[in-house]
């Protein structure tokens, strides 16, 4: 359990360290706050939704969370480059408590830049339903965070090359975002996208923050916090195995 505390600290440690990260990271999920928040808002208003701002919050502390989380196994690469990892995976710890110790490492990082931009959307206008209700949110914060850096230290643990996990990444984190419901309603869309996005694992995410921020539940609270249970649960195994395949 050692093992687990200290990457824990470590991927911290490297997080604080790198200011200018911390600067740059909050600099997408502003884009999108702003610019839709209030450039969609009076479209949103005259369709008789209310505030666009209230809506879209929860999604973008969701995309946060969700970019910050699965571009944590970036860091695997770079330890591979410059040989920490060998270091690491010849110690007498099994490499089970080394993949869990940096994917809480990774999730805790996106929970504070989560943390982050949710003190931005509550600055820019943001209002939840009741000040109680973000500790509450903050569990699907934290679902959301293990689910997708279980998924990122997966993926970086079956690829050495740099511009191929960006890609990767990139390819698959782009749909996941746009397909979760982060930035329009999930009710009343075609069959085909209605199937799309409830395969995507980040829309039962964004579901639970909303309904926790502001009381709109699509899939209710139940399945949004079962379906994260059970991801996270698979995620972690699967990124448990590929780890344990990791060649020096």
């Amino acid at each position: 359990m050692s093992a687990i505390y200290i990457l824990w600290l470590r991927e911290l440690k490297r997080y604080v360290r790198s200011r200018v990260q911390i600067v740059v990271s909050l600099g997408q999920p502003l884009l999108y706050l702003l610019a839709l928040g209030f450039g969609l808002g009076p479209v949103f208003q005259k369709a008789g939704s209310g505030s666009y701002l209230q809506f879209v919050a929860p999604g973008v502390v969701g995309m946060t969370v969700l970019f910050s989380s699965v571009f944590s196994g970036i860091a695997m690469l770079w330890d591979r480059q410059f040989g920490f990892l060998k270091e690491t995976l010849v110690a007498p710890v099994p490499r089970l408590h080394i993949m869990i110790g940096r994917t809480f490492g990774g999730a805790t990082v996106a929970m504070i830049q989560g943390a982050m931009i949710l003190v931005v959307c509550l600055i820019a206008g943001f209002r939840p339903q009741h000040w109680l209700a973000i500790p509450f949110a903050f569990l699907f914060v934290a679902l959301i965070a293990v689910v997708f850096a279980a998924l990122g230290t997966g993926i970086g643990s079956t690829i050495k090359d740099m511009q191929g996990f960006q890609l990767i990444m990139n390819f698959l984190v782009m749909p996941i975002f746009f397909l979760s419901g982060a930035l329009f309603p999930l009710s009343h869309l075609p069959w085909a996208m209605n199937v799309i996005t409830k395969l995507d694992p980040l829309s039962y995410g964004v579901d639970g923050l909303r309904g926790a921020l502001i009381g709109q539940w699509h899939f209710g609270f139940m399945l949004d916090i079962s379906m994260l249970g059970i991801l996270a649960a698979a995620f972690l195994g699967m990124g448990a195995y590929m780890f344990s395949r990791i060649q020096i």
